[in-house]
């Protein structure tokens, strides 16, 4: 079967179809295929998988050596992400972390760890995974840094997958996108796309980068429409792609979402949970921050990271602080020579204060020069501060953040970039 012929059971989970609400959906798909456990665990805090074997209990070896004895018998040879599994070659640690992978979606149970690695391998084959990123989808180039896409890295290094739905708010856009069973089966395969070229961005070795971080955005969500699509990709995600992801962070969450998952929260593993954090409106930025240098968040999300930056190599790091309720901070950027130009960038996580920058001349009898009059920044603000100046003497750039009129304690990011005159 072609890849671009793929039927609509090829995209499909192998699990029969129940009615699930979003939430749930997106809770399932995090806590990977693994049941979601009746009781609270009592494990400890739950940290990042190494795949080292020396890290690995006796019984999970044992599994581990198990699942590699049943692969052996496999008549047909079997690779993932360009890792051989069956024969595995000799040396070759990669199959050791994928393995893992699908043990730990069925909590070390060979057997089924075995049935779930053959069933995804069928699936890959009919649905042609190991192309499809390197496919050109006709009319997906406008979803392409807005629906779902890769930006970045976290602090430690994984990947970052962005999801945002908000766009299919729009009747037109849902049905050109999502309007039939057709435009549905594209719109899979486009994701799964996505989810692809993320993969190529890890490791797979052991103590290497083995998964990715997920934001999620809910703002402005429309959860009836999106219902069919989220459960089929979510299922996908699930049955395919066992512990694929190593964080799931939800933004812009409305209150109906913090209310259902207080509610579900006692019923889910800590392992699970672990997993998952939450930010409500007007706290994106604080949470990211958190996982994600400002540099490599977006500027809708509160970071200093605009479309097409990361195309030209590493970002310049920012210099991060933060600005308590009721304070007010001068960031000085000194030394700076006469007929230099100075271009910074600025962004402070919920805004909603004042802002100014005047440059002050080395020589007492200068003149102060304001360089940007001191303006109130609104909550709603979505795009960094951008300013260029060209000092005419030496100098100092301040810039004045005043958050007095606040109690909230805010994150805030900062970076400049000083090119010296020819002369």
């Amino acid at each position: 079967m072609e890849a671009s012929q793929a039927t609509s059971e090829s995209v499909h989970s192998s699990k029969p179809a129940t009615k699930r609400s979003l939430l749930s959906s997106l809770m399932e798909a995090t806590a990977g295929a693994t049941a979601v456990a009746t009781v609270p665990d009592s494990s400890p805090s739950f940290k990042e998988d190494t795949y080292l074997l020396s890290t690995l209990k006796s019984s999970e070896q044992k599994a581990l050596r198990e699942l590699k004895q049943l692969l052996s018998a496999s008549p047909t040879p079997i690779s993932m992400w360009g890792v051989p599994l069956a024969p595995s070659v000799p040396g070759d640690d990669r199959a050791d972390v994928v393995l893992l992978k699908f043990l730990r979606a069925r909590d070390f149970d060979a057997g089924q760890a075995h049935d779930m690695l053959l069933r995804c391998a069928e699936w890959r084959r009919e649905f042609g995974a190991d192309g499809v990123a390197e496919e050109e989808l006709v009319g997906f180039k406008e979803l392409e840094g807005v629906v779902a896409y890769m930006h970045g890295w976290d602090r430690r290094g994984h990947p970052v997958c962005y999801n945002a739905y908000g766009v299919f708010r729009d009747k037109a856009v849902y049905e050109s996108v999502l309007g039939n069973p057709e435009k549905l089966k594209r719109f899979l395969r486009w994701r799964i796309q996505v989810m692809e070229r993320g993969i190529r961005l890890l490791q797979l070795r052991p103590g290497g980068v083995n998964s990715i971080i997920q934001v999620t955005d809910l703002k402005d969500m429309p959860k009836r429409q999106l219902r069919a699509a989220s459960n089929h990709i979510l299922s996908l995600f699930q049955d395919n792609y066992p512990e694929m992801v190593t964080r799931k962070v939800f933004v812009n969450v409305p209150w109906y979402f913090t209310v259902m998952y207080s509610m579900i929260g006692p019923f889910l593993t800590e392992r699970t949970k672990s997993k998952f954090v939450i930010a409500r409106e007007g706290h994106v930025a604080e949470t990211l921050y958190r996982f994600i240098r400002p540099e490599f968040v977006p500027v809708q999300y509160g970071g200093l990271s605009r479309p097409g930056d990361l195309q030209n190599g590493p970002p310049k790091p920012a210099t991060e602080f933060t600005i308590k309720g009721g304070e007010k901070k001068s960031l000085e950027i000194d030394g700076i020579e006469g007929g230099a130009t100075i271009t910074w960038d600025m962004v402070v996580g919920g805004w909603d204060l004042d802002y100014g920058a005047e440059y002050v001349p080395s020589d007492a009898g200068g003149y102060t020069v304001v360089v940007e009059k001191r303006r109130r920044i609104p909550a709603t603000a979505d795009e960094p501060i951008h300013h260029v100046f060209t000092a005419k003497e030496a100098g100092k750039i301040v810039l004045s953040v005043d958050n007095t009129n606040s109690r909230r304690r805010k994150v805030a990011a900062y970076r400049y970039f000083v090119c010296r005159s020819s002369s």
